[in-house]
């Protein structure tokens, strides 16, 4: 699992820059509408809808922006349905990348995904092609500079609700667990007092891929350009970045 958070720098720049152009939001309320579909518009019953929320909320999106998507959903306004679902293909030098949509054009999006692979040195595959080189997981990240917290107390408190492993580096924490026992770890650990960088549903994969620098750099504009899609929820990968290329970059 370990490699996972050396692209969350890349991802939270990309967010930024998103959320100035209002994409983000966009994004936000498609999954927001999607788990309010799917499980009812109460954030307390509704797991996916309460963790997809909270992942709006951390992204700054307004309030009423937030509740339009769930009147939405739930039929109390007027709106497009949108469809999951997920593509998978190489990207340079083999790597494998799974891109999580969701549309109301699926012709549309299939074309624009299929074009970006092609544009930037990949190929797009048939569904399954990649998949089984992924676990999904629950992945919480907290900042070792935000947080005074003693490593084996906030280990006993993620263990005892359900966690499965947790790694450390100079920056951050790191916890892993099943994504049924997610939301207990989250809720957990927030009731503990810590301040959670990142709290998602991902998917991690199994090894990671290596590339040249010149593969990587081809690989990263991939990943932009698919993340530039408004209708691409998340890109998943496995290369195994270098450092160096990337502070280059």
């Amino acid at each position: 699992m370990a490699g996972h958070s050396k692209w969350k720098n890349i991802q939270r720049r990309k967010n930024a820059q998103d959320a100035k152009r209002g994409k983000i939001f966009m994004k936000m309320a498609k999954e927001i509408f999607v788990a309010a579909k799917q499980g009812g518009g109460d954030p307390d019953m509704n797991p996916s809808l309460r963790l997809a929320v909270d992942k709006a909320k951390a992204n700054n999106m307004p309030n009423d922006n937030i509740d339009r998507a769930i009147k939405k959903a739930t039929g109390d306004l007027e709106g497009v349905n949108y469809e999951e679902l997920t593509y998978e293909g190489y990207g340079p030098g083999g790597v494998a990348v799974m891109v999580q949509v969701l549309t109301d054009n699926k012709n549309r999006t299939a074309s624009e995904i299929r074009h970006a692979f092609n544009k930037n040195g990949g190929n797009l595959g048939e569904n399954g092609c990649v998949a089984f080189m992924f676990d999904r997981k629950g992945y919480i990240e907290i900042d070792r500079e935000t947080t005074e917290a003693d490593e084996d107390e906030m280990l006993l408190v993620a263990i005892e609700a359900g966690a499965e492993e947790m790694e450390t580096t100079d920056e951050t924490f790191e916890i892993y667990t099943d994504p049924e026992s997610f939301g207990e770890v989250k809720s957990a650990l927030e009731e503990n007092g810590y301040t959670l960088e990142t709290a998602e549903i991902t998917m991690l994969p199994q090894t990671l891929s290596p590339l040249s620098e010149d593969d990587t750099k081809k690989m990263i504009r991939l990943v932009e350009t698919l993340e530039d899609n408004e209708d691409v929820q998340d890109v998943y990968h496995n290369l195994d970045a270098d450092d160096e290329v990337l502070a280059q970059l």
